[in-house]
């Protein structure tokens, strides 16, 4: 296994994540990819950016995670698991399948936390979507409840 792609959320849960991807890159000396899916920008969907204020939110919001996504990767480096975050634009599920193949992932590791019936039936679930789709080993990390 050479490549493992992570894919986190900003919820205050990454670390679990990461613990579990550390774990694996460093037993098989993989290269670790931790990856963040950032919402497409207003333009891509079709909407107005918005007023300056918005657009200067979001490209706050963008750095922030960049800086964050540096971080974790930083970490890693040191304790010699070799790695690099990736922050892209997308939809979530066809992003994180491009980017795997790209990278040439053995596997991906995604989280997933409990939620409610109405939550599934009108959100979905990104863990079952990616399990369906997927032609590349996936490793699902319960959350918490």
């Amino acid at each position: 296994m050479k490549n493992i792609l992570v894919t986190i959320d900003f919820n205050g849960k990454e670390r679990i994540l990461l613990k579990q991807a550390y774990e694996l890159a460093s037993a098989f000396h993989s290269k670790l990819w931790i990856m963040h899916i950032a919402a497409p920008d207003p333009d891509f969907v079709g909407y107005d950016a918005g007023p300056i204020e918005v657009r200067n939110s979001r490209a706050k919001e963008l750095k922030d995670e960049h800086a964050k996504l540096r971080e974790y990767a930083f970490e890693m480096n040191e304790r010699h698991v070799e790695t690099e975050g990736l922050l892209v634009e997308g939809v979530t599920i066809s992003t994180i399948l491009k980017e795997a193949e790209r990278l040439n992932a053995d596997l991906i590791i995604s989280g997933r936390e409990k939620h409610g019936f109405f939550y599934k039936a009108i959100i979905g679930s990104t863990s079952s979507q990616l399990i369906g789709e997927s032609k590349i080993p996936i490793l699902i990390v319960l959350l918490g409840d």
